[in-house]
């Protein structure tokens, strides 16, 4: 990764997948991916975002009461 990424990571799959679609008909080009190595050893999805979007992004899943891990930069 170049840097130019961050991910969300999620507590459940449902919960990846709903932000996937709330962020997607907002009009921001997300991806669903498996949780990098680097930050966490354990199976899962993260959604994978613009860095320079981050805090629309956030503001999205306030608003929308998503409950999410963390959020990093890749």
């Amino acid at each position: 990764m170049d840097g130019n990424f961050g991910v969300v990571l999620f507590y459940s799959t449902s919960a990846a997948i709903r932000t996937e679609k709330l962020i997607k008909n907002s009009g921001f080009k997300v991806k669903l991916i498996s949780v990098p190595r680097q930050l966490s050893s354990d199976c899962g999805i993260s959604l994978r975002f613009n860095i320079n979007y981050k805090d629309e992004i956030v503001k999205i899943l306030k608003k929308e009461e998503v409950e999410y891990d963390s959020i990093h930069k890749l």
